[in-house]
């Protein structure tokens, strides 16, 4: 960015905080996506949706792009800055407006932390169910850029399903608001839907109402060790098969086991081939009666053994051990690459087999784990970006992945979005008529191309 306009912007806004030395746009250049990076040029962190609509106005009448932004947790490169672009970090419109318990519903800027929505909910006794596992750092404008899931996704589903309105600022500046609390509201086409996932090439969100439920009476958790990971991946199936929906039913990999075990050291067995992480919720009862039959299951499949968790601490302690499984894997090579492909449940045991054997064919070393119970797999490349042979090798390695999984009618994301990442991937998996009318949809709301330019798909 010239310095003619950077100067221009900050007379613009004197009230607003600017970030433009070097040093300071370093943690602005990257996101959570492993080996991509795009030097930042200019940081703006706006107080208020006015704000942020004379930001965008600002730019719109000068062609100059925007990428917004939140913590940065994200896993696609979809807020890796444009060259020349603005980036308008929310994380200063962080508030938690409003726990309407009478319409159970939450209103809470773009910038608010997904676990401080969570705690307001719990303290007003009720439950946001999504849980992305950067859920700790991650604002919920970025759990909406990218319609994350989590580990609750089997039963609770994603954020959209907790979506109920949105204030967006248009790429002309314009500010609507689209959804309401109703629980039935169908008027129109649905805007809010189209927002969702966007990954900011739409609209900047900048409130959100969010849906909010009763809180489950009990929760049981269960951890079933396998000597093969086929036999996990039936257990997953053949639950699903007596029509039980846990909230959460999670594996890990060998390799994923012995790296959590070196570093959260949580007592998993690290001669297992697979452990499989089981929680169900809802009225006490149900919940004892589908933890028995969840963990009849799981022994009638091989697990050698089958834990219940006695207290709440134990509990903690064993869904501990899943969401330690990134942190873990990423302290055993300079380079983590964490991918997202997503296969029909009846698929997971030969994708998982393919996982493994491709990491073998190609030499590199692949941690797996993910969300078993919809299918959603995080095979975890270990690699080094500074070994250019070695990350072609990765490269070949993703794509007979992707295309293994397309093949089986899966996709290439099911909750980390396309960004930059995955975008060579996506003609694969939707087919060009879709990407057009994308494209399309894409014209229609920003004419200029302002608002993150370059992401998911080129115009």
């Amino acid at each position: 960015m010239n310095t003619d306009l950077r100067e221009s912007l900050q007379r613009e806004f004197p009230h607003l905080e600017f970030l433009h030395e070097k040093e300071d746009l370093i943690p602005y250049s990257f996101d959570g996506t492993a080996a991509h990076y795009s030097q930042a040029e200019l940081v703006v962190f706006p107080k208020t949706t006015e704000d942020v609509s004379r930001l965008v106005r600002f730019a719109s009448d000068r062609s100059v792009p925007i990428v917004t932004r939140g913590s940065g947790s994200g896993l696609s490169g979809g807020s890796l800055p444009i060259p020349g672009g603005l980036i308008v970090c929310l994380s200063k419109m962080d508030r938690i407006l409003e726990v309407d318990t009478k319409n159970l519903c939450l209103r809470a800027e773009a910038g608010a932390i997904t676990a401080q929505i969570a705690q307001a909910a719990d303290a007003a006794g009720l439950f946001y169910p999504p849980d992305p596992g950067s859920m700790r750092i991650s604002t919920i404008g970025g759990n909406i850029a990218e319609n994350s899931g989590g580990l609750r996704g089997l039963k609770y589903g994603v954020t959209r399903d907790y979506v109920m309105g949105l204030e967006v600022v248009l790429a002309s500046g314009e500010v609507i608001f689209t959804g309401s609390k109703c629980v039935k509201d169908v008027a129109g086409y649905s805007l809010r839907d189209l927002f969702i996932g966007s990954e900011g090439t739409l609209g900047i969100v900048t409130q959100v109402v969010l849906k909010l439920i009763p809180k489950p009476q009990a929760r049981r958790t269960l951890l079933a060790i396998y000597n093969k990971m086929e036999d996990a991946a039936e257990t997953v199936s053949a639950i699903i098969a007596a029509k039980i929906i846990p909230c959460t039913l999670e594996f890990l990999d060998a390799m994923t086991i012995n790296s959590v075990e070196d570093y959260a050291k949580v007592g998993l067995p690290r001669d297992a081939a697979a452990i499989l992480l089981m929680e169900t919720d809802g009225p006490s009862g149900a919940v004892e009666d589908e933890a028995a039959k969840m963990a009849d299951l799981a022994r009638q499949h091989h697990a050698r053994e089958v834990k219940i968790a006695q207290t709440a601490e134990e509990s903690f302690q064993l869904a501990e051990a899943r969401r330690a499984a990134f942190s873990a894997l990423a302290r055993v090579a300079p380079t983590t690459i964490l991918e997202d492909a997503t296969v029909p449940r009846s698929e997971l045991a030969r994708t998982v087999k393919f996982i493994q054997e491709t990491a073998d064919r190609y030499g590199l070393k692949v941690g797996t784990f993910g969300h078993m119970g919809d299918g959603n797999l995080h095979p975890t490349f270990l690699t080094n970006e500074k070994n250019e042979e070695e990350m072609h090798r990765v490269e070949s390695a993703m794509k007979d992945i992707f295309d293994f999984a397309v093949g089986l009618g899966g996709t290439i994301t099911g909750e980390h979005g396309v960004g930059v990442a995955k975008k060579p991937f996506l003609a694969k998996a939707l087919g060009d008529l879709n990407i057009s009318v994308m494209r399309q949809v894409k014209k229609s709301f920003d004419p200029k191309g302002i608002l993150n330019p370059g992401k998911i798909f080129d115009l």
